[in-house]
């Protein structure tokens, strides 16, 4: 019985390809929920701003270190620590901070509430350590946030920000770190050999797809 057969990723490079193809779709699903700006009072751009820093700045990095804890090829690590070293030497959450401050759009009680639940169950994924599923859920989410900061810099400027620092970094800078995710992904799938299940490979993407749904409409 073939790996593939028995339910199992082998560990060919080729086999990133249709993960990436279903990530993708997932990210142009999101993109498409989005609802339009124009449609949005200002307390509801407020609230979509403050509820994603709810969310990012004090948990991005603390995803990605789940990332390089989990990560077992010396490739995967190099490729997460580089992205690591630019969070924290650039200090990406208080360009967040800045940003959100800008926009009038601070989280408050009521914000980290109601990401609560969903962003628990992202960051208990994120413990269970699994290497290769965390990759792809880093990838998912790094391939969406480059698309989203457009969005986002349109509600904080509707806001009458002009703080668009963490927007203009993070739309450039994660189109090369999804890259480098995918050969992370590559690298990891290679030293898994054909062991990482089909059904648990989307697991993070499905759950910080829902966050981040959850981040845009508050349910």
């Amino acid at each position: 019985m073939s790996a593939a057969s028995a339910g199992l990723i082998p560990s060919n490079h080729s086999m990133t390809a249709p993960i990436q193809v279903h990530v993708d779709r997932e990210i142009e699903a999101l993109l498409s929920s989005l609802p339009n700006p124009d449609e949005l009072s200002a307390e509801e751009r407020r609230g979509i701003i403050a509820r994603y820093t709810a969310v990012l700045e004090g948990n991005f990095i603390y995803w990605m270190t789940g990332a390089y804890i989990a990560a077992e090829s010396d490739a995967a690590r190099t490729k997460i620590l580089e992205n690591l070293h630019e969070e924290v030497r650039d200090s990406h959450p208080a360009m967040l901070r800045r940003f959100a401050l800008a926009a009038q759009a601070v989280p408050t009680d009521s914000d980290a509430m109601a990401v609560y639940q969903n962003l628990t169950n992202v960051r208990m994924f994120i413990g269970k350590l699994s290497p290769v599923p965390i990759v792809v859920t880093m990838a998912f989410f790094e391939g969406f946030i480059q698309r989203f900061m457009a969005y986002l810099a349109d509600l904080a400027r509707r806001q009458g920000s002009s703080e668009m620092e963490y927007t203009d970094v993070h739309g450039v800078c994660d189109v090369t770190h999804t890259l480098e995710l995918y050969r992370a992904l590559e690298a990891e799938m290679t030293l898994a050999n054909g062991s990482t299940p089909i059904d648990g490979m989307f697991e993070g993407v499905e759950l910080l797809r829902t966050l981040i749904q959850n981040v845009v409409v508050n349910q």
